[in-house]
């Protein structure tokens, strides 16, 4: 008669060491759903970067083969102008700014 239950005890023993290695074990579901998340932000994260880097090399290679980018950014961060060129600087009134 012992040996009828030697079968299902065996196998709930096995299933209660799953479900424990399941939930409290090293790498269980609570650890997968955490890293989950942090590769979902990480992913997130490295578009930016990826971007931020393809805008990088398109300014690179601009810079390499072209003069207009050099001359815009000559003019914007320098202020330089061409000669027989008038520069003109609007700046708004603060005061009506702060009342807007």
């Amino acid at each position: 008669m012992l040996a009828k239950w030697k079968l299902p005890i065996l196998l709930l023993i096995i299933l209660a060491y799953l479900q424990y290695a399941l939930w409290c074990g090293k790498n269980n579901v609570f650890d997968y759903r955490q890293n989950r998340t942090t590769v979902q932000l990480m992913q997130v994260e490295n578009d930016k970067l990826k971007l931020r880097n393809e805008q990088m090399f398109a300014e690179i290679s601009n810079l390499y083969d072209g003069s207009d980018a050099i001359e815009e950014r000559s003019r914007y961060h320098l202020g330089m102008i061409k000669p027989d060129e008038h520069f003109y600087r609007i700046v708004s009134d603060s005061s009506s700014q702060l009342r807007d």
